[in-house]
């Protein structure tokens, strides 16, 4: 079920023998202000404080054995480069809690374009040629895959710079790893919101990159992200040359 509110409350009882509430706990999630990123111009210069992921001369991505990546960079662009089974994913070499994502992207001429960013590897903006489409669905550009499709089609067409500018919130899970108040996403693509304050639980994807084609580096990455809620953001390989630049991350929080 797909909730769409502006603040995560969640009540968290424990009981005692007898079953009557013992304890009470609310967990929320914080408030950072109003999030609207100007993308009129392209590319959009990284603000103060943000930490540079990608941008022609800085790399601070991975490949998905933590060794150096095999995309290539070809004039100042990352482009996805195909592995088996649709896993050769990149992923950064930083990881955070909350934090405001900046992605630019261009989607081949011939082909879907199918790619995604994965924030913390569990939750996937969609990339995906949508354009002209009147009713996109939750595969499609905009989209959070598998939990909610595109509140307008904010899709530009194959050969153009198309940018993200994502807001994530991370789950919050309790000592046991359960999620105790669910994350959110807001997101705007090519200056329109497509997501606002989406809610999300535990991840649906079996294809996310700790399920399929999941290495021992990945696996070590995905039980810090269940310990600390802090983790990494991926560029997603699905087999079409989708080309990226100026990728950076501003941290919300100060959790490491």
């Amino acid at each position: 079920m797909l909730f769409l509110v502006a603040r995560a409350t969640i009540l968290v009882t424990t009981f005692s023998a007898v079953g009557f509430a013992a304890d009470e706990t609310t967990v929320e999630l914080p408030q950072y202000g109003d999030f609207k990123p100007d993308q009129q111009n392209l590319p959009v210069a990284p603000p103060e404080g943000a930490v540079v992921l990608f941008d022609g001369t800085t790399n601070r991505f991975a490949s998905r054995n933590g060794e150096e990546i095999d995309w290539p960079i070809e004039d100042g662009t990352l482009v996805s480069s195909r592995g088996k089974s649709n896993t050769n994913h990149i992923v950064s070499k930083e990881s955070f809690r909350d934090a405001d994502l900046h992605v630019e992207f261009m989607l081949p001429e011939k082909g879907v374009g199918n790619s995604g960013i994965y924030i913390h590897g569990h939750y996937e903006l969609q990339i995906y040629n949508s354009f002209g489409k009147e009713k996109p669905a939750d595969q499609d550009m905009g989209a959070l895959y598998g939990f909610a499709p595109p509140r307008v089609n904010a899709s530009r067409k194959p050969g153009e710079w198309q940018v993200y500018d994502i807001r994530y919130l991370a789950p919050r899970r309790d000592a046991e790893g359960n999620i105790v108040a669910e994350g959110s996403i807001t997101a705007w693509l090519n200056g329109q919101e497509v997501q606002h304050e989406t809610r999300f639980g535990e991840p649906r994807s079996v294809y996310h990159p700790y399920r399929h084609g999941a290495t021992p580096y990945l696996k070590e990455i995905a039980e810090v992200q269940k310990q600390k809620m802090i983790g990494p953001v991926f560029l997603q390989d699905h087999g079409n040359p989708v080309r990226f630049r100026n990728v950076w991350l501003k941290r919300l929080d100060d959790v490491r």
